[in-house]
């Protein structure tokens, strides 16, 4: 039964921090002029209106929920991985040189790609855990700075050495990827591809190995009480070069997944321009690091943002309308953060 209600928690967070978000986003559309009623209708048709529009915000949410289940290990773990922008962005910065360079049938260079981009986004990851463990270096500082290390170095590498120069406008890209090593889409003339499988199977197994598995008991006793599990004999050191590298590797995934399944090549800018990452990290913190939880706030970002897309098409509120909503849930957040801070801090003094 608790178990029971632990799952329902999770789920009904982000749904409530929506449903807040919603309201406050009532009160701009009124203040702008428009209708609330027809703005959310134009909303709900962009993202869930029909099945095309369903799959597109699908496909949106995948890089947001393999971003969100990697962050919520790490978080979980009582590390603050806030480099998942610079993890994905090496991903699939590798994931296209593999794809497009090395030797093979297709199917062997499609899996190698898909590896390249997880083990890059985790050694990048995993870096920052070692600075930590090593040299006592601040995570949040370190993942932070990394991701502009990870970007500018990417943008470089497309801009000079890897530049596609057979087009006309010379763009900082890589060549395309070759056709058949493409992720397969999952419908015909959709744009939802096999990644948002990998998101799925991700969210469950993730939860399932943090519920049954060893390590996974370690993970939340570390971020529970380090001083317990330290005193339980848990090496906080090696924990965390473990969870910084599958934090990083999912990360690198959803990169990986989105050059081999929607971009078809490394364009400088695809991916950071969208926010995937801070999307990600939103959706962990709405749904509390669970990561059925994780998945279901990375669905519900996602068709914000895609149906704020068919608001604009299809009426005179801005854009912007939808941005305003994700400002509330940040601030719902911060506001459950900081009761969490209060009521720790009053029970200690107790």
């Amino acid at each position: 039964m608790d178990k029971l209600k632990g799952i329902l928690r999770a789920l009904l967070q982000p749904l409530l921090a929506i449903v807040v978000g919603l309201g406050a986003g009532a009160i701009a559309i009124a203040i702008v002029g428009g209708s609330v009623t027809e703005t959310y209708a134009e909303m709900w048709k962009g993202a869930f209106g029909s099945f095309y529009f369903f799959t597109n915000t699908l496909s949106r949410a995948t890089p947001i929920m393999l971003i969100g289940l990697g962050v919520a290990l790490a978080f979980r773990a009582g590390f603050f991985n806030m480099g998942s922008e610079g993890q994905m962005v090496l991903g699939a910065l590798s994931a296209a040189v593999t794809a497009i360079y090395l030797p093979g049938p297709a199917w062997f260079k499609l899996v190698a790609a898909l590896l390249a981009g997880v083990i890059a986004g985790g050694l990048w990851s995993a870096f920052a855990g070692w600075l930590d463990a090593r040299f006592r270096m601040n995570l949040l500082i370190t993942t932070l700075l990394l991701n502009y290390i990870a970007s500018l170095f990417a943008g470089y590498v497309v801009s000079y050495p890897l530049m596609d120069r057979s087009g006309s406008a010379a763009m900082a890209q890589t060549v395309m990827v070759d056709k058949s090593v493409w992720l397969p889409k999952l419908f015909q003339g959709m744009s939802l591809h096999a990644g948002f499988l990998f998101a799925l199977i991700g969210a469950i197994a993730l939860a399932w190995f943090m519920r049954y598995m060893v390590k996974g008991y370690e993970i939340r006793m570390m971020g529970g009480n380090p001083l317990f599990a330290s005193y339980g004999g848990v090496n906080r050191g090696r924990l965390m070069l473990y969870s910084m590298f599958v934090s990083g590797g999912f990360a690198g995934l959803a990169g990986a997944g989105e050059v081999l399944g929607t971009q078809y090549r490394y364009l400088d800018g695809a991916l950071t321009s969208p926010g995937y990452a801070w999307s990600g990290i939103m959706a962990t913190l709405l749904a509390g690091s669970n990561p059925l939880g994780t998945a279901l706030a990375a669905i519900l970002l996602a068709a914000l943002q895609t149906g704020g897309m068919g608001v604009e098409r299809n009426t005179d509120v801005p854009l912007e309308v939808s941005s305003i909503i994700q400002a509330v849930l940040i601030l719902f957040i911060s506001a459950k953060f900081t009761y969490s801070f209060f009521k720790k801090k009053k029970k200690a003094g107790a």
